[in-house]
């Protein structure tokens, strides 16, 4: 169990910390998206260089990374390669499989490492971006009816104020654990689930606190 826990670690920790935005300004522009605007390597900043192309591109790299991250998780824990004498007691004998719910335990600790990876990427030095982008790829692969409700949630509050980094805090920091509680199945509905799930969302609003500054300062940049 220890081996397969490493495992999704190192890659989930891995993909997360691809720094999309960084490296297609950089090839593509020759600029270094950290000397514009915040600094972030995101999808908003990325389109402060004035390449909206870039940032499209950016946004969904940073969400196929998180996605691709669980992803990954759940089928290297769904085999049974990994089985040892420890572990046996998580499968089901008849089948050789782990089950359900350490399955799902995995991928949500691969989702929170994905999201670390791209907010302190070992590339750039440990400093990342804000992490809503792969938080809201990781969060697809984990329950998309869930996270069906934050995105049109998040659509709603960009449209309605222009503020994206309002949008993420409260579709991603705070109304998808909730979405999740309330839509998921009840054998993932469980303390170890609940904390990994509130953990990413609480790294999305810690990362997101000088936006939290400028938003209750009336300073906070709109999305044109």
């Amino acid at each position: 169990m220890t081996k397969l826990i490493l495992i999704i670690v190192a890659v989930s920790y891995l993909l997360g910390s691809i720094p999309f935005g960084y490296l297609l300004v950089r090839v593509f522009r020759g600029q270094d998206v950290r000397k514009t605007g915040s600094g972030n390597i995101g999808a908003t900043n990325v389109a402060r260089t004035g390449s909206k192309g870039l940032a499209i591109a950016t946004l969904l790299l940073d969400a196929l990374k998180g996605y691709a991250a669980v992803a990954f998780a759940f089928w290297l824990a769904g085999t049974h390669r990994f089985a040892d004498q420890v572990t046996t007691n998580l499968y089901d004998q008849s089948t050789q499989t782990m089950d359900s719910h350490t399955v799902f335990l995995l991928a949500a600790l691969a989702a929170f490492v994905a999201i670390l990876g791209h907010m302190f990427t070992v590339w750039l030095r440990f400093k990342g971006g804000k992490g809503a982008a792969t938080a809201a790829g990781s969060f697809i692969a984990l329950a998309p009816r869930a996270m069906l409700v934050a995105i049109v949630l998040f659509v709603l509050i960009v449209a309605l104020t222009r503020y994206v980094s309002l949008g993420s805090i409260v579709a991603f920091g705070v109304a998808f654990p909730l979405c999740f509680w309330w839509l998921g199945p009840a054998e993932r509905i469980t303390a170890p689930i609940l904390l990994l799930i509130a953990a990413s969302s609480l790294l999305i609003i810690l990362r997101h606190k000088d936006n939290i500054r400028r938003l209750l300062a009336g300073t906070e940049n709109r999305f044109r």
